[in-house]
């Protein structure tokens, strides 16, 4: 009892303030995956949007190299 609520306060802290730094400046990316990985210990539901922010970030880390490479190409 004690584990999984310790895991909701700190888990939910955490994408909490990930969430906010969305609009704030600082590190969301950073706050927002960590935060679902400690949620999906107890809750599926946290495990599906913990995949669904991994694969987003998957497919801007993508975007970026390939903007990159181009650049690095016409230059």
């Amino acid at each position: 009892m004690l584990r999984k609520a310790l895991i909701t306060i700190v888990g939910g802290v955490l994408t909490l303030t990930g969430a906010s730094l969305l609009i704030l400046p600082g590190p969301a990316w950073l706050l927002l995956p960590v935060g679902l990985a400690i949620l999906s210990l107890e809750y599926p539901w946290a495990k599906v949007w913990l995949r669904k922010s991994q694969r987003q970030l998957n497919a801007s880390a993508t975007w970026l190299d390939r903007k990159i490479l181009l650049r690095k190409m016409k230059s």
